[in-house]
């Protein structure tokens, strides 16, 4: 199966090959409006894929408000918005959370999908089932693709050591976009991709990237 993964487009749309499955891990326009969304979704259905998969992050507050909308008036169609809810394609088990935890200085307009500490985010990510083959989380999970200052989950990180998806999509820290690949945890095989389209100056350097499983 081929999968390209992007995430924190924050409004810039790349070039996309087409293949089986499309995810997108959260962050999806630049000012959050209900125009903004209008033209992600115009460029989300020209994309050539069998199925597409977005998540919301924590600029997508437009998409909190109107969660349950999103998943009922796409359940029917190519399109499939995730949160906290599962999905299958070709026998894998996909699932999405977007939640992600607020830090000091956090911009109080970019706090959607968000908690304040690591417990509330572990009540969340408790949803996560254990037989999951690819999963969609907008936070990368603590000490993998955070950057050196590792702002990713602990909780996140709690999850990886109990289940071991065949593939983790994230993004949110932008500093952090690369693959951790071809290591193991507790003697198991870990890939995970932190596919952000911005760096840390909000400009669009990051190429989306594929993966065949």
């Amino acid at each position: 199966m081929i999968i390209d993964v992007v995430s924190d487009l924050h409004g810039f749309f790349p070039k996309l090959e087409g293949g089986d499955l499309l995810i997108i891990a959260g962050d999806l326009t630049e000012r959050d409006t209900e125009y903004q969304h209008d033209d992600f979704f115009l460029w989300l259905n020209n994309q050539a894929y069998t199925k597409k998969i977005f998540i919301s992050g924590n600029h997508d507050n437009y998409l909190e408000k109107n969660n349950e909308k999103f998943i009922k008036t796409l359940e029917k169609s190519d399109l499939e918005y995730l949160s906290d809810s599962g999905t299958e394609l070709e026998g894998f088990k996909i699932w999405g959370s977007p939640w992600t935890k607020t830090f000091r200085g956090m911009n109080p307009k970019c706090k959607a999908f968000t908690c304040d500490t690591e417990e509330e985010l572990a009540i969340k990510f408790s949803l996560i089932p254990e037989d999951v083959d690819i999963l969609i989380t907008h936070s990368p999970p603590y000490g993998i693709l955070d950057s050196i200052n590792l702002y990713g989950s602990r909780s996140l990180r709690k999850i990886i050591e109990k289940i071991t998806p065949k593939l983790w999509i994230c993004g949110h820290i932008h500093e952090g976009y690369g693959e951790f690949k071809d290591h193991t945890l507790d003697g198991r095989y870990f890939h995970v991709v932190n596919a952000s389209h911005v760096n840390e100056y909000y400009q669009p350097v990051n190429k989306p990237i594929r993966v065949i499983l």
